[in-house]
């Protein structure tokens, strides 16, 4: 069952890395999909699910909130019997340096904040096409 748990809390771990990966490389596709004129960047759906998961971080961070996927992984690794410190493997170890970098709550605050304003520019300036009211 301990396997069972610590493939459990991996498979969160990669879910939360793809949610962050969402997040930051969709912003990139975003502008260069603009420049390349990818029409899908205009997507209103896509643009919203991007908006709408960078809004949950900011909100989290801001009411000091921990991330449920973070906390779900931790219970998962505890009920593997890896506690709180990881016991991991190379792929494990590497997510977690990316995805956990060490900084100050105000820092984080900050950048987050930042990134999200670049969201609301990128809604200005490639302007998500709305679907025609029937």
């Amino acid at each position: 069952m301990k396997c069972f748990y610590s493939i459990l809390a991996d498979a969160v771990l990669m879910l939360h890395f793809a949610y962050v990966a969402f997040v930051i490389v969709g912003l990139l596709v975003i502008w260069t999909g603009h420049f390349l004129r990818w029409s899908f960047v205009r997507n209103c759906w896509f643009r919203l699910a991007h908006l709408g998961c960078m809004g949950v971080v900011v909100v989290e961070s801001v009411f000091d909130v921990t991330c449920p996927l973070t906390t779900w992984e931790q219970q998962l690794r505890v009920l593997a019997g890896n506690g709180q410190h990881y016991q991991t493997s190379f792929l494990q170890h590497w997510v977690h340096q990316i995805l956990f970098y060490r900084a100050s709550d105000e820092v984080f605050l900050v950048i987050y904040v930042v990134f999200f304003a670049a969201l609301l520019l990128s809604l200005w300036v490639v302007r998500p096409r709305w679907p025609a009211s029937r």
